[in-house]
């Protein structure tokens, strides 16, 4: 079993970006009323203001607003590398918008009015998604910090496990003994915290998955 540690717990936001101060107060309200922190803004630019990559939660956003639109921040979020999920709120005849915006990795949109429990429905697996990606970045740092911690060796050896060579045929690429590699194995293991070649396999994954 693997001994990474565990995503720390994180607060998560979910960020009300619309110039429609009824609306937002509504939403407020709503998510409040079912254990959820909100945060709301009533435009784009001041959102992008505040915006930090540490942010968490989830971006409920207007698709059509004055001055920079719910498209043109989910670009420039986008730009910023942001990684919070995205909810679009829309009006009759955006859904064209609306599915540009799907395929720009949104992850869903609603129609006003909408029905409050399909909009806290959406909240919740939009905040579930956050939470897998805040977990697995957790794990690829994890992975990596062990990783840098083994020595030119160990790495090299690393290397030629995960490409699935035997411990023989590591032996000559490097010209050293079976025995030497046998213990360079057993310690790249106990550094990455693992027990099995599969987890190691992951685990390396994980940090070369870009």
């Amino acid at each position: 079993m693997t001994t990474i540690n565990a995503a720390p717990a994180v607060e998560q936001l979910v960020y009300i970006v619309d110039d429609d101060e009824a609306l937002r107060d509504s939403l407020l309200w709503l998510l409040d009323s079912t254990g959820i922190k909100a945060q709301a803004f009533d435009s784009a630019e001041a959102f992008l203001s505040a915006w930090s990559p540490r942010m968490s939660g989830c971006l409920v956003l207007d698709i059509r607003m004055p001055g920079m639109s719910g498209l043109e921040l989910q670009e420039k979020l986008a730009g910023m590398h942001s990684t919070l999920p995205i909810i679009f709120i829309t009006g009759h005849g955006d859904v064209p918008m609306a599915v540009s915006a799907l395929k720009n990795g949104a992850v869903d949109f609603i129609e006003k009015p909408f029905n409050d429990q399909d909009m806290v429905n959406l909240i919740h697996r939009a905040l579930d998604e956050d939470r897998k990606h805040h977990d697995s970045r957790v794990l690829e740092a994890d992975a990596q910090r062990r990783i840098d911690g083994l020595t030119p060796r160990e790495k090299e050896v690393l290397e030629l496990i995960v490409a699935g060579r035997l411990n023989k045929q590591i032996a000559d690429d490097l010209g050293i003994s079976i025995k030497t590699v046998e213990v360079h194995r057993a310690r790249v293991m106990e550094k990455m915290g693992v027990n099995s070649l599969a987890e190691l396999v992951q685990h390396v994954m994980a940090v070369k998955h870009d």
